[in-house]
């Protein structure tokens, strides 16, 4: 099973309008993730792999409540959001969401939606890496929503 995950910005595999770049208010696009039964919380890892680096990680963000199953644009900068939801750290070095950057070309970007059977227990400003050795063993389902960027 796959969780399907959309966005009113765009359809998987169109490109990401600039509000949500660099190359504009930088800001986090709306997503929305279908309600698998039986999760306790899900969390969301937004990354490039067509980085010159390797993979860039644009968003870190977990402990989500099951019952949440959509972002409005726009979630901010915080480390805790009011309803528990904490943000980890981005290959920007800060908290929070930030947005397609690339140097050249056109790049994909990739928001993946865990479903868990467990609250994660971390400290917001975690990495991807910290959150994907929590959630092992934990992943009920997911799936992803991809978009592509050219600046």
């Amino acid at each position: 099973m796959t969780i399907k995950v959309t966005s009113e910005i765009f359809e998987n595999g169109e490109f990401i309008p600039d509000r949500y770049a660099c190359n504009g208010l930088n800001i986090s696009p709306s997503l929305e993730w279908e309600n698998i039964s039986g999760t306790v919380e899900y969390a969301i890892i937004c990354d490039d792999p067509d980085a010159p680096s390797g993979t860039w990680i644009h968003w870190v963000i977990f402990n989500i409540p099951h019952s949440i199953t959509k972002f409005s644009e726009w979630i901010m900068d915080r480390e805790e959001l009011e309803n528990g939801t904490k943000q980890g750290l981005n290959d920007f070095g800060t908290v929070g969401y930030r947005g397609p950057c690339p140097p050249n070309g056109t790049h994909r970007y990739y928001f993946t939606v865990y479903a868990l059977n467990t609250k994660i227990q971390l400290q917001s400003k975690s990495t991807k890496q910290d959150l994907l050795k929590a959630i092992n063993g934990h992943i009920i389902d997911k799936g992803f929503l991809m978009g592509r960027y050219t600046r």
